[in-house]
């Protein structure tokens, strides 16, 4: 089966900046561990995220915020070892980068030095651009996050769309310029106006990657455990499920209990 992956090179922060210019789209899926790691990469990701949604996804917990350094680095440091092409970002956990620049810096170092991680990702916007601009300086690439941002849901006390009114789409583009300003060599918006993504899109030079932002930015991104229907409660719109391995696994052990139950397994071939 051919893939958009012939491209063999190692994805750096420059080549996905290439790619926006000649209107190639980016593909980003999130991952926690390494054999997951190992299969996107090989198909032909171009990104990989090691999110914070490893507190829902990995945890069963009901938002990202319970995350800590040391999970992240762990989860960062296995998915690390999977990969040969893909760039890797890792989440900055809540409470890492809030308005203390040295101290975000000494976090984010220790996240680069301890998982072989090629780049970081922050959410927030002019609130914490001291803090960007500090561990940016210190030649860490960094991937800003805008629009719905999960560690801010207290906050926001709902998942809705974000930006709808003139005033925070107005604040929105205003941080996604300063982004670009300081530095950040990429921007994922979530779960705004699909026309106010585009715009952005259209406004900045550095890559735009969406989730929930429709198809007129710069690449995509989704939760592997989403689009690949191992979690089934979660279905909003923007998500497009491309496998049900929460039916295929299911069944897969449902079959198993069955032959260790009729002492069908192991047989006689499989046995020493």
């Amino acid at each position: 089966m051919s893939t958009y992956s012939e491209d063999k090179r190692a994805v750096t922060t420059h080549r996905l900046w290439e790619m926006k210019q000649r209107g190639e789209k980016i593909t980003m899926l999130t991952a926690y561990d390494y054999s997951m790691a190992k299969i996107i990469d090989e198909a032909g990701i171009d990104c990989i995220l090691v999110g914070d949604s490893a507190s829902n996804t990995m945890v069963g917990n009901k938002t990202t915020l319970p995350m800590t350094l040391d999970q992240m680095i762990y989860h960062a440091r296995s998915v690390v070892n999977g990969v040969q092409r893909a760039l890797v970002v890792v989440d900055m956990p809540f409470g890492t980068c809030s308005g203390n620049p040295i101290k975000s810096l000494e976090a984010a170092v220790r996240i680069m030095k301890e998982t072989g991680a090629d780049a970081l990702k922050i959410e927030g916007g002019k609130e914490i651009q001291e803090d960007v601009k500090k561990i940016i300086d210190a030649g860490i690439p960094v991937m800003s996050h805008l629009g719905l941002m999960p560690q801010s849901i207290n906050k926001y006390g709902t998942y809705t769309v974000r930006a709808k009114d003139e005033k925070e789409a107005q604040k929105l583009i205003d941080d996604c310029l300063l982004m670009e300003k300081i530095g950040c060599f990429a921007i994922v918006l979530e779960k705004i106006p699909a026309s106010l993504a585009t715009d952005v899109s259209k406004k900045v030079s550095v890559p735009i990657i969406g989730i929930g932002a429709g198809g007129g930015v710069d690449g995509q991104v989704l939760v592997i455990h989403d689009m690949m229907g191992i979690n089934k409660d979660f279905s909003p719109k923007f998500l497009r499920r491309y496998a049900d391995l929460h039916t295929i696994m299911t069944e897969a052990t449902q079959n198993y209990i069955k032959d260790v139950k009729d002492s069908n397994f192991p047989n006689e071939s499989e046995s020493y």
